[in-house]
Formats: structure tokens, sequence, C-alpha cells
């Protein structure tokens, strides 16, 4: 025997299993399921966004008969901290996360150029990649020195420059740039890092290995490249000997040829003198010529 059991839908449960499933700059898209499987009506949700910095509040309203339900929450602002908050319209029991937004990128080729009594900081606008960035908020920039093993506050600016002074001979210091941070510190852009040493020589702390790399391929690369070139022009060189020589024996050879012995005659080194030497040799004298002497 057996029987069918329907259980009623209980209204004042929380929403299941809530989670994040994406986060950006200014959004983030959640991700919950009813309180029980298979609603036969919609439901009506709201979603209560709590600013932690701002201490502001902002709730939406979503309605659907879905079993898993998936909503992105917009106009958030870069580097947030937020606290949302999911239940049923009739205030029922809730189901809450919190949320962190992507904070802004850190501005591109930071670099040093060194003055006489100061350094200048150059870097990139922040607004050329970030489309949330307005120039307007800013940069803030901090200094470690690390013989003190102190970080400083040097201050603000909305350029792309900034001047350093009074920096101690013998000291290492890292400077970073980053979009200003607001509301007590709490919002802050990615920091640049570049380490400065008191030979006024600036290095990029994010660059460090690739840089390496590239300067090692950028020695070995020309060096082999000459090495192939060298080997290459002393092959041509000896092939082109060889074949100077060769030519140069044949026509040797083909100079002594001897068509009645048919083969070449090379003379001995006793054999070669003057001119006077290619005179026919004289072997003998007839007696019917008379021989005269001057």
């Amino acid at each position: 025997d057996y029987v069918v059991v329907k259980m009623i839908p209980d209204n004042r449960l929380p929403p299941r299993h809530l989670h994040s499933v994406h986060t950006g700059k200014t959004f983030a898209v959640i991700k919950w399921e009813s309180p029980y499987d298979l609603p036969d009506q919609d439901m009506l949700y709201a979603v209560a966004v709590k600013d932690l910095v701002r201490k502001t509040d902002k709730i939406y309203k979503v309605k659907t008969r879905n079993s898993t339900v998936e909503y992105t929450v917009k106009k958030l602002e870069p580097g947030g901290k937020y606290h949302v908050i999911v239940q049923l319209g009739n205030m029922s029991k809730e189901s809450s996360m919190k949320i962190n937004t992507v904070p802004l990128s850190a501005p591109d080729a930071l670099k040093i150029i060194t003055e006489k009594d100061h350094i200048l900081l150059f870097w990139k606008s922040l607004a050329l990649k970030e489309s949330n960035f307005n120039e307007s908020r800013g940069y803030e920039i901090h200094m470690f020195d690390s013989l003190m093993n102190i970080t400083a506050y040097l201050g603000n600016t909305t350029e792309n420059f900034f001047k350093v002074s009074n920096l101690k001979i013998g000291h290492n210091y890292s400077f970073t740039v980053q979009a200003r941070c607001l509301y007590s510190g709490q919002m802050c852009g990615e920091p640049a890092t570049l380490l400065y040493d008191e030979l006024g020589t600036g290095e990029d702390y994010s660059a460090v290995k690739t840089g390496r790399s590239t300067d090692i391929a950028a020695i070995v690369v020309p060096v082999l490249f000459l090495l192939l070139v060298s080997l290459g022009i002393g092959f041509v060189v000896l092939y082109m000997r060889h074949r100077r020589l060769q030519n140069s024996f044949t026509a040797f050879a083909n100079s002594h040829y001897s068509s009645r012995l048919g083969s070449a005659v090379f003379s001995s080194g006793d054999d070669l003198g003057d001119e006077d030497d290619e005179a026919p040799m004289i072997t003998g004298f007839s007696d019917d010529v008379p021989m005269v002497i001057a």
C-alpha cells in the first residue's frame, strides 16, 4: 500500500543557494533558487543592495516563476563593498551575501625622469582604458623607503605627473600610483609600482621578469645571427678559393700538355734559369765544318 502526500508550499522560507556568478567593476551577477521546487505561481522577490562604503541602500524587485533565478545588479562602483539580501516580497526569511566589485586598473607606463635635485613620475592617463574613471578624481602617490621600512603618502594630483623631492642618497624607494581612494580610503584603484635606487634608475616592478628575459633575448639573437652569417661567408670564401685553385691548376696543366706524349710534361727546378738557357743545346761538331775562333 502507498499514499501520495503533497506538501503545502511555505512562503516563509528563504531563497536557497544564493551566490555570485560573476563580478565586474560596475555590476554583479547573482543567482539563487526558489524556497521550494517547482513554484506553481509567480513569485515576487525583493533584492536589497546595501553600499557598505557610502552607507546607502537600494531595493530591486524581481518577479518570476522559475525555480532558478539569475539577476544582474547594476550601477555599482569599482572597488566597492556591498551586502546583498534576497527574500520574498512578503518579508519572509532572507538569504544574504557580500560582494566586492573589481577595482580600477593600475595606470600604465609609469616612468621616472631624474632631474638635478628631484625626480618626476610620469604615467598614462587612466581614462584611456577605464571608461568609469574621470580625471577630476585624480591619482594618489605613495612612497616606500626600504632602508627605513617606512611608507609615506606623498599626495594626490589630477595631472599625469608628480614631482618628488628630498630623496636621500643610498636609499632605495618604491613608488605607487593609483586612482585616488574615495570615502576614507575604502574605494581605491589598483596601484602601479616602480622601484627606484639612489643612482636614479627606475625599474617597473611588474615587468622585472619579462624585462630581464627580453634583454637576454636581445643579446643572444643578434650574436647567433652574426655567427650564422660569419659561417656562411667562410664557406663561400673557401669554395671560391677552391674553384680558383682548381682553375689555375687546369690552365697550368693544359699549357704543359704534350700531344706527342699524350700527357703533361713538367720541368724540374734544375732546368729553370735565364732566358739564354732556352737556346737549343749544341750536341757536337761535324769534321767537315771549319771551326773559327775569333
